[in-house]
């Protein structure tokens, strides 16, 4: 081979060297420009002048529970009262993974705890729940294998055409699976804003033969980088907005 040609061989392997990969959350799922009102405007300049700078509160969102009796159909709060839905699609802009403990054991709804911890690993006074009687298997009723501390994942979703999130409330049951997607997103380098995640519920049976759902997670695709960015950017700046102390004694009402 003549050195022209070697030589030419030679940029062009440099020149694939030098072309930047893409990004894992641009891989594998088809991008999409999602059409989400509140990435594209002023909203967060519309909430602080709406609020005159007051944080806000729990009641200003609607929140999403898992159904009772194994149903595999959402009910979320419209503008006409709840609507059914099989599905919520949107962008997970933050969650947070709330746990409380009642001495009642049936405690009347709207009741505050008596202890609970916003991220599962410290309580409100200080205590560790890793190490706390009531976080034990068995703790609730002594016949059960259920704990006395109920935990669950408060989820900020974000829907297109809405500059507030829905708040949707995973139980115990699907905590893990929750935790995992995270995981599995984590390992591709893709921040979980950065898909549109899409939730479904999926019918499941207690080992005592009682019905329940399992929230299923599953990212129906990704956002392009410039929308992805204005995602994180969003996030971070309406969970600034979002007094924690405010909602936190409010989270973990019994319901």
């Amino acid at each position: 081979m003549d050195s022209a040609k070697l030589k030419n061989r030679m940029n062009s392997k440099m020149s694939e060297l030098e072309t930047p990969a893409p990004l894992p959350f641009e891989m594998g799922l088809a991008p999409v420009n999602a059409d989400y009102a509140a990435l594209s405007n002023n909203a967060l300049s519309v909430i602080r002048e709406n609020l005159k700078n007051q944080p806000l509160a729990l009641d200003f969102f609607d929140v999403v529970k898992s159904p009772s009796g194994g149903s595999t159909v959402f009910s979320v709060p419209g503008l006409n009262g709840d609507e059914p839905e099989t599905e919520l699609t949107g962008i997970i802009l933050d969650y947070t993974t709330p746990r409380a403990y009642w001495h009642t054991p049936e405690p009347v709804e709207g009741t505050p705890p008596d202890c609970m911890s916003v991220n599962s690993i410290i309580s409100a006074d200080g205590k560790s729940c890793a190490h706390c009687p009531y976080n034990d298997f068995g703790s609730k009723d002594g016949e059960s294998n259920a704990k006395a501390c109920k935990e669950s994942v408060l989820l900020f979703l974000l829907r297109p055409n809405t500059i507030l999130p829905l708040l949707v409330r995973v139980p115990v049951t699907s905590k893990n699976r929750f935790l995992k997607y995270t995981t599995r997103l984590a390992g591709a380098l893709t921040p979980i804003n950065g898909v549109v995640t899409r939730i479904t519920l999926e019918r499941a049976t207690s080992k005592g033969g009682k019905p329940f759902a399992l929230f299923k997670f599953e990212a129906s695709s990704t956002l392009d980088v410039d929308t992805t960015m204005q995602a994180k950017a969003y996030a971070q700046q309406f969970m600034e907005i979002v007094n924690a102390a405010d909602l936190t004694p409010e989270l973990d009402e019994a319901s």
